[in-house]
């Protein structure tokens, strides 16, 4: 179902670094055909195995300074110092001007200011982890931060907490077979709502 305009709606799942939401996005997006994938902007360095245009949209800092000053994000953050992630305006309208619907895989303060925007045309989830000895190992499992970079993520990850409440539905990733069945299930009622 698309919604009164014959736009696609939209699917936010937010998530401290490490929770599991991009697995989840993933999974769903294997399951629903008429799901986009909104890709994100990002000031900082490609990691080896990402492509630019596909995982993220790669962007100077200046560059992304000036998108934000022209007012083309939906929502952007400066997560940390330099770093910054968003979504663009006009990657946002492409997908849902052709009738699918946008996914977000983005962070917590992104996903709560793209529920505030667009309210009940956008489900929010957050992907909740068991706990944060568990997102420790996680975080220290991926092998793609240093030790200084992970415990700047796990105290962020105790702030993003806080703003659970913010969002349509949590999930707590503890399973991730169930966590991706509840995941499918959501979105399947929402899409289908009128």
């Amino acid at each position: 179902m698309m919604d009164s305009n014959g736009k696609g709606k939209l699917l936010i799942f937010s998530a401290p670094s490490g929770s599991g939401k991009t697995t989840l996005v993933r999974y769903i997006m294997t399951k629903i055909d008429n799901l986009r994938f909104s890709i994100s902007a990002t000031s900082r360095k490609k990691r080896i195995n990402e492509i630019d245009g596909t995982d993220y949209y790669f962007l100077a800092v200046d560059e992304f300074k000036n998108k934000i000053a022209n007012d083309e994000f939906v929502e952007w953050e400066e997560v940390y110092k330099d770093r910054y992630y968003g979504s663009l305006k006009s990657e946002v309208e492409r997908i849902r001007n052709k009738g699918f619907h946008v996914v977000f895989d983005v962070d917590v303060l992104g996903g709560v200011n793209i529920k505030q925007m667009y309210k009940d045309e956008a489900l929010s989830v957050f992907v909740m982890p068991p706990s944060t000895e568990m997102l420790k190992k996680r975080l220290l499992g991926r092998g793609t931060d240093n030790l200084q970079d992970i415990q700047t993520r796990l105290d962020k990850a105790e702030y993003e907490l806080t703003f659970a409440d913010k969002f349509d539905n949590i999930i707590v990733n503890d399973d991730l077979e169930k966590a991706k069945v509840e995941s499918y299930q959501l979105v399947m009622k929402f899409i289908n709502d009128k």
